[in-house]
């Protein structure tokens, strides 16, 4: 059963700009909530959806969701809502702030009520998540005329660590976004530095998703000290302890054969060496090194559990598109391949049927050469 939402008026706290745009956040996980809250303290006029209702009952009760850390105010939510219709309605800009695997789900809800000139952003689209997304909403049948796009990462550093209340433990300065097509990029960008001018124009969603780290951090770490968690419940530093010289050359592994798929598209993905020393200023000969040199990753605990979205996301939404396009474009994946599969049988799961495959992502049998076309000018052969 949907709940009604309850609706309140917003009090500004930032002079607007003229037309401003009306955002809908949907997701109120820990990302969702600290963007639905900061862009309310803005000012912006925001509806926050959630697919179950018990989430949104304490933001519905008090009104807003109340924001700690480096943003200290409350934002009041216009509309709280479990009814997709009604959180879309009247959004200029939609952000989608949940896990990748929920990314089929969120579009398949939302293809019969969008409507022309609808932006809809990704915080991440992890990797293909555009591509899955578009081709989701044009499967449907939906004439609107909207533009998707997705974020290579997600802006905050957040925790919803009591009801309707978010700590924002920071935000990040430059986040890529792309639009598919790509020459959409540029109106997306422009409309989202309205409220957040930390959104730069990306090279392309093959871009974005391609320089995905955590498809190579995440899972492969995780998988990689399987025992010393279940063991510990992850009492070890995850990057301090959990990298040794031999996990970093099977991270090193997986790591180049990103960088072949993308080389293969045409895209020059960064590797995960170089991204360290421009994210962190973190250098070293090796991989190893490297993260041993980086500061930033000190203390930072491993999960306490193997359930985790390590692997229940970043295996299947990912490692499976990544070897998706290695096997379409004649490109080994042996290494990431293998994760997939050790990823699989730990959990139980088959991530090659729950993971975004290229007939997932709506490119299934196109050549490279038709990919990018596709991606840059949003026209299939």
């Amino acid at each position: 059963m949907v709940m009604s939402s309850v609706t309140f008026q917003p009090t500004a706290v930032h002079t607007l700009p003229h037309k401003a745009p009306r955002f809908a956040v949907l997701g109120a996980g820990h990302g969702g909530q600290a963007m639905a809250g900061h862009l309310a303290y803005l000012g912006y006029r925001v509806s926050l959806y959630n697919r179950t209702d018990e989430r949104l009952e304490p933001i519905r009760n008090s009104g807003g969701i109340t924001l700690n850390g480096v943003i200290n105010g409350f934002g009041p939510i216009e509309v709280v809502t479990s009814n997709m219709e009604e959180a879309i309605a009247d959004a200029d800009i939609i952000m989608v702030v949940v896990p990748a695997n929920a990314h089929r789900f969120i579009a398949t809800e939302a293809a019969p009520y969008l409507r022309d000139g609808q932006i809809v952003v990704l915080h991440p689209g992890r990797t293909g998540g555009a591509l899955e997304f578009s081709h989701v909403i044009k499967s449907s049948g939906t004439k609107a005329d909207v533009t998707i796009a997705e974020a290579s990462t997600l802006i905050y550093a957040a925790r919803n660590n009591n009801p309707a209340q978010v700590t924002i433990y920071g935000i990040k300065n430059s986040i890529p976004v792309a639009a598919l097509p790509g020459h959409h990029t540029a109106q997306v960008v422009n409309a989202l530095r309205v409220a957040m001018p930390q959104f730069v124009p990306g090279d392309n969603v093959l871009k974005t998703s391609l320089d995905n780290i955590g498809a190579i951090f995440h899972p492969g770490l995780v998988i990689l000290n399987a025992a010393r968690i279940e063991a510990t419940r992850g009492d070890f530093d995850f990057y301090m302890e959990g990298v040794t010289p031999t996990v970093a050359k099977v991270l090193e592994a997986m790591d180049a054969e990103r960088i072949a798929v993308a080389a293969a598209l045409g895209i020059p993905a960064t590797s995960a060496r170089t991204w360290l020393y421009v994210a962190y200023d973190a250098a070293g000969r090796t991989l190893y090194e490297a993260i041993q040199n980086n500061h930033g990753y000190k203390g930072i605990k491993a999960p306490s559990s193997i359930y985790h979205r390590y692997i229940t996301e970043d295996v299947p939404m990912s490692l499976v598109p990544i070897a998706a396009l290695g096997g379409l474009l004649g490109v080994p994946t042996p290494t990431i391949r293998a994760m997939i599969h050790l990823g699989s049988l730990l959990l139980g799961e088959n991530y090659w049927q729950e993971g975004r495959t290229v007939e997932r992502m709506g490119i299934a049998g196109l050549t490279a050469k038709e990919i990018r076309r596709y991606v840059l000018e949003g026209e299939l052969s």
